[in-house]
Formats: C-alpha cells, structure tokens, sequence
C-alpha cells in the first residue's frame, strides 16, 4: 500500500527518510485498520521511510505484529530535489524509465528493485498475505514488475493511501 498523507517535502532540499505523516494521514492510518487487518496478515513490511512505517503501524499494533522494514521498499531515490515542478520532471522520467538523474537510480532500477523486493517476499512468506507500506512511485514500478500495466497517468493519479493486492 502507498503511505497515507504525509507532509510536504521541503522544496529544493533533499528529502527527509524521517519526514512524517500529517494529521490527516495519522488519521487516515487508523481508519485503514479494519481494512487491513481482515486480509489476516501474517507480516508487516514496510520502507523505512517515517511515513510508509507510520501508515502500517496502527494494522499491526492491531495484529500483534511487528513492523519489519527492508530497505528495498524505499522510495525511488530519483535524484531530483523536490520542486515546484516537480511533475514535468517525473513525466521525462517516466518517458524514458532507462535514464537515471545524477547518482539517482533509473525507473527501470527501480522496477529491478520492485522486482526482486516482491521475489524475496515470495521466498520467506510463501502462501501468506503480506501488508506491505511503500510510496507511490515504488508501488507503480513494482504492479510493472509483477506484470501489470502502470503509467505516469497512473501514478500522478494514485491516492494516499491507496491499497493494492497483488497475487501470485
């Protein structure tokens, strides 16, 4: 799942791993439980990025679960500074997913990434539901990796939170 609201990144800084979820997100959280917690989990994984933990966290506090962050959940690490314009940049990314921007990594690493986080899933929970909280680029490039069709229309448009379930 996408994180819930999170607070704005600072603009033309880099962003913050530690940067939380606002108070609309909090809430957003826990109204999430329910939800969550009726897949009957038998993990919860997460980004170590503040706002993926903190959107999981109520689900298995709930469950009696600890959160295990791995990180190769992270969000793409785009080499872009937040910016005011930040959509044009994402939509040049997204048309040419093999370039990468500085030190960042390309579209198509991540998608790499994406698929080898979902493989190593598969490995140490098989035949289980996993809750897993990540960011929105991330899960976009890992619905690719699993074989379905996502675009930069799609992930501009993804809310937070948004649930997805993805199946072997």
């Amino acid at each position: 799942m996408r994180h819930a609201q999170s607070v704005p990144p600072r603009l033309g800084v880099p962003d913050d791993d530690r940067r939380p979820l606002s108070a609309l997100g909090l809430e957003q959280a826990e109204a999430l439980v329910s939800r969550l917690v009726a897949y009957e989990p038998a993990a919860v994984l997460s980004s170590p990025q503040l706002r993926a933990v903190q959107t999981v966290r109520p689900a298995a506090d709930a469950l009696g679960l600890a959160v295990t962050t791995w990180p190769e959940l992270r969000e793409w690490e785009s080499g872009l500074l937040p910016s005011a314009d930040w959509e044009s940049s994402y939509a040049r990314s997204w048309a040419r997913p093999d370039s990468a921007h500085g030190a960042g990594e390309s579209l198509d690493a991540l998608t790499v990434r994406a698929g080898k986080a979902l493989a190593r899933m598969a490995v140490e929970y098989p035949d289980a539901t996993v809750l897993v909280g990540s960011h929105g680029t991330f899960l976009s490039r890992a619905l690719i990796a699993a074989g379905h069709r996502a675009d930069w229309e799609s992930c501009r448009a993804m809310p937070m939170p948004a649930v997805y379930e993805v199946t072997r």
